[in-house]
């Protein structure tokens, strides 16, 4: 009862820390004022942005903006590093979420990203100084600020690219005049460098083409070295800083040079040193406000348990009649292998399928997912059959230690009281989430991992994709605590063994793809840059998968609390963090 009471007001009190310290930060300690703002782009289709607006500016005293977009996959938040040091030094910092992104409407892709309808949003705000406008887009978020540039072509001064280019996926071919006062901060380590600008190696850009036609150069480009004029608006400059695609989003270089290029190109700025950033700050905030939420989920069932409804599902663990010895290495190098090694063949079918977004399954890199997990969880669900059956069967293991029966037979009320309380601990941490947002106007993440609210529509999208998930994490415990679960194990230890065997492959798998990067050449599968970034969240999905389903298998001596539970979490961040790709 003391252990559980101190952990419920210690995971209180990480979120409010969080939720408290990101505040802060973000607002600069209270001098910049952070509003959510809704504008109509082309085909009446609406966009949800963060205004970032510095104490002082008014409409009579007019301050210079910058439009900072975030790239595929992301939302506007993604940007709040940039944007943080953007409105320090003074200025106006419009951060939309691209169309079928965030709360924004349409689908992803839709009129030119969503950038040059932010950009002509900025020029309607009177606070803004329309002859000082910077645009400032990471990955896809470049692009959309290069057609911004060429639809708008009189309505910036400056632009940053961040990890993008020009002449990619609709955006206009770059010239050594356009788009104007060029700042490209593009990374060492950039996993997109063939796709942007035609080098498999990142830091061979310097000798392309394209980069140098950019550059008006027939030479090798120099990184840190002033080409053309800013007066003339011809000025280009190439940054690079240490860090992968993703990585400047946590890089006090590369947020340092859009700093430092946009206090030489627009006027009225003040003179805050680029290195001088607080930024890191709401990073750390929200990463503490996020531990405070999943460890908030152990004392709320704790408590739960304790109401007489669900006080019939509390029972301990049968015997574990899983594999041991070299038997259990076996089952166990299968486990950790078999999501990894069919994570890039198995989601390209439904590319090869040729499945176009639905209403139903609207979200493409989602329905990618569902179709890559369903497939492993309906192999991992063949090998464990064969495994009972030809070899544990005769040790008299049945439907009960494997955790899905009650004296082997199936109890639907027990079930439907798991997912009701599964449902019940989740709501509990969502509630937090919307209490967060609403007071500190801010979420749960860190980097590329983001814990967001679902809007309406995003709600009734998580309906639709978590049949499959929770298939597949019935599937998924079965097999922990069916074939891989140790007897005698404490459940502090059980909850390592059970974390490694969620984790360890994808730590394998990006260790794979990386160490050649890092060592001066490219990914070890080079045409896979999107879902190398992408396996970086199923680190922190995983772990939390792996703490919550130890826990409460351990509590009920089943499977389907943790797996429910697994599942909800997982959609729900999944959901809320991916692109819409159909048109509603």
């Amino acid at each position: 009862m003391k252990s559980r009471t101190k952990l419920l007001i210690v995971a209180l009190l990480l979120i409010l820390l969080g939720g408290v310290m990101a505040s802060v930060t973000q607002t600069n300690g209270g001098k910049v004022t952070i509003k959510e703002v809704r504008f109509v782009g082309s085909n009446g289709i609406i966009q949800n942005a963060r205004l970032y607006i510095p104490d002082g500016v008014t409409n009579e005293n007019p301050a210079p903006g910058i439009v900072a977009i975030h790239g595929y996959i992301n939302t506007n938040e993604t940007q709040d590093g940039f944007a943080i040091e953007f409105a320090r030094r003074g200025f106006v910092v419009l951060a939309p979420d691209q169309t079928g992104h965030g709360y924004s409407e349409g689908a992803a892709f839709a009129n030119g990203f969503g950038g040059y309808p932010a950009l002509a949003f900025m020029h309607t705000l009177d606070i803004v100084d329309p002859a000082n406008i910077g645009l400032e887009g990471h990955s896809m978020g470049g692009w959309a600020l290069v057609i911004a540039a060429s639809v708008i072509p009189d309505g910036y001064k400056a632009i940053v690219l961040e990890g993008s280019s020009t002449g990619t996926y609709g955006a206009p071919d770059g010239t050594a005049e356009f788009p104007r006062n060029l700042a490209l901060v593009f990374s060492k380590y950039d996993e997109f460098s063939a796709l942007m600008w035609g080098s498999p190696v990142p830091a061979e850009i310097v000798n392309t083409d394209k980069l140098k036609t950019v550059f008006g150069t027939t030479e090798t480009v120099v990184p840190g070295k002033l080409y053309g004029s800013i007066a003339e608006g011809t000025a280009r400059i190439l940054y690079q800083p240490a860090v992968t695609h993703p990585g400047d989003h946590l890089s006090n270089e590369a947020i340092g040079y859009a700093v430092d290029w946009f206090q030489k190109t627009l006027d009225g700025a003040n003179d805050l040193p680029a290195a001088n950033q607080i930024w890191l700050w709401k990073e750390i905030g929200n990463l503490i406000a996020l531990i405070g939420m999943v460890l908030l989920f152990f004392p709320v069932g704790s408590l739960l348990f304790e109401c007489s409804y669900f006080a019939e599902l509390i029972e301990k663990p049968a015997l574990s009649k899983g594999s041991a010895g070299v038997g259990w290495w076996i089952a166990a190098l299968v486990f950790v292998l078999l999501p990894v090694v069919t994570l890039f063949p198995f989601k390209e079918f439904f590319v090869k399928w040729a499945w176009p977004p639905t209403a139903l399954f609207p979200q493409n890199i989602t329905s990618q997912v569902v179709v890559w997990t369903t497939l492993v969880g309906l192999i991992a669900m063949a090998l464990f059959l064969v495994w009972h059956f030809a070899l544990n069967k005769k040790a008299q293991a049945n439907s009960d230690h494997y955790g899905l029966t009650w004296e082997q037979k199936i109890s639907w009320r027990k079930i439907g009281k798991s997912f009701l309380l599964a449902f019940l601990v989740v709501l509990s941490g969502y509630i937090t989430l919307l209490l967060t947002s609403v007071f500190f106007q801010t979420d749960y993440r860190f980097w590329v991992f983001a814990v967001k609210p679902l809007n309406a529509l995003q709600f009734r999208i998580t309906l639709s994709y978590i049949i499959p998930f929770i298939f597949f994490f019935l599937i998924s415990a079965t097999i922990l605590y069916g074939q891989l679960r140790k007897n005698g194990l404490g459940l502090g230890k059980e909850m390592l063994v059970n974390l490694g065997l969620l984790v360890v492959g994808y730590v394998g798998l990006l260790a794979y793809q990386y160490i050649p990067l890092f060592a001066g050449g490219t990914l070890s599968k080079a045409a896979e840059p999107l879902w190398t970034i992408i396996a970086f969240q199923f680190l922190p999905l995983m772990s939390i998968a792996a703490l919550v389903q130890t826990y409460f298998y351990r509590k009920t001596g089943h499977v389907y609390v943790g797996a429910f539970m697994s599942a909800m979490i997982i959609t729900w961040i999944v959901v809320a963090s991916q692109a819409i790709h159909f048109t509603f």
